[in-house]
C-alpha cells in the first residue's frame, strides 16, 4: 500500500469525502480537516507529502494557511477555489501554492494535478548526488546545492519548494538560453503545456524574490520580452 500521506481541507465535508474517497482508490492515505488552523495542527503532528486546500474557509482560509506553511515545509501544496479569475489564481500562486484548481473539477484531473505534484516533489527528495556530474553548479555569486536541494545566494542559505528548485536546476544547467513559459512548464510540470504563461511567470517572480537584491532590476533571472526566461551567465 501507498503510503504517502495526502491533507485535504475543506470547510465542505461532502467535497473532502468525495475527494477522500477517489484518493483512497489510489492507495493514498487520506487525512481531512475543515479549516486552516485544523490543518495546521495536522500538519504539525504527522508527516504529509501533499496539501489539497480551499481558499474560502471559517478560522483561517486557504490563502493564509499556504503562506504560514510555506515558512517551514515545502510539500506541494494545491489550491481549490470556486473562483475562476486568473488574477485569483496568480494571488494563490504567489502565496506559495505550487497548483491551483477551480470549482467544480473533475475528480480525475485532481488525481492528475496531484500525481504530476508528487512525482516532482518525491524526484527532489530522492536526487542521489550520484546521479549528478557534480554537487553544486556556481553562477556569479549563486551555487546551486543540487544534494542538499537548495540554493546558496552570496553564501546566505535560501530555502525551494520542490518547483522552485527544479525551475532553477533547469535555468542553471543552461545558463544563458532562453526558455519560453511553455517548455518551462513542461520540462518542470512533465504536463503538455496549455495557458501556462502566468503559472511560470508567478514562480519565475518568487523565485526572483529570493536570489536577487533588486527584484525590478534582475542580475541573474531575466525575461527576454516575447520570447521567454533566462539565467544570465555570470563572470
Amino acid at each position: 500500500m501507498n503510503q504517502t500521506k495526502i491533507l485535504v481541507v475543506d470547510d465542505d465535508r461532502e467535497i473532502v469525502g468525495a475527494i477522500k474517497k477517489r484518493l483512497e482508490l489510489e492507495d493514498y492515505q487520506v487525512l481531512a480537516a475543515y479549516d486552516g488552523l485544523e490543518a495546521m495542527d495536522i500538519l504539525m503532528s504527522q508527516d504529509v507529502q501533499l496539501l489539497i486546500i480551499d481558499v474560502m474557509m471559517p478560522k483561517m482560509d486557504g490563502l493564509s494557511a499556504t503562506m504560514k506553511i510555506r515558512e517551514s515545509k515545502n510539500i506541494p501544496i494545491i489550491i481549490l477555489s470556486a473562483k475562476t479569475e486568473e488574477s485569483d489564481k496568480i494571488l494563490g500562486l504567489s502565496m506559495g501554492a505550487d497548483d491551483y484548481v477551480s470549482k467544480p473539477f473533475r475528480p480525475d484531473e485532481l488525481v492528475a494535478r496531484v500525481k504530476s505534484q508528487l512525482r516532482r516533489y518525491m524526484q527532489l527528495g530522492s536526487m542521489s548526488s550520484a546521479k549528478q556530474s557534480k554537487d553544486k553548479i556556481v553562477n556569479g555569486g549563486l551555487i546551486l546545492d543540487t544534494e542538499g536541494k537548495r540554493i546558496l545566494v552570496d553564501g546566505e542559505p535560501v530555502k525551494l519548494t520542490a518547483t522552485e528548485y527544479k525551475i532553477l536546476y533547469l535555468l542553471m544547467n543552461h545558463l544563458g538560453r532562453v526558455f519560453s513559459a511553455d517548455e518551462i512548464y513542461e520540462r518542470v510540470w512533465q504536463e503538455e503545456a496549455y495557458a501556462t504563461e502566468n503559472t511560470v511567470m508567478v514562480h519565475i517572480r518568487r523565485i526572483r524574490e529570493k536570489i536577487e537584491i533588486d527584484t525590478k532590476n534582475p542580475k541573474y533571472l531575466k525575461v527576454v520580452w516575447g520570447i521567454g526566461y533566462k539565467m544570465e551567465k555570470m563572470d
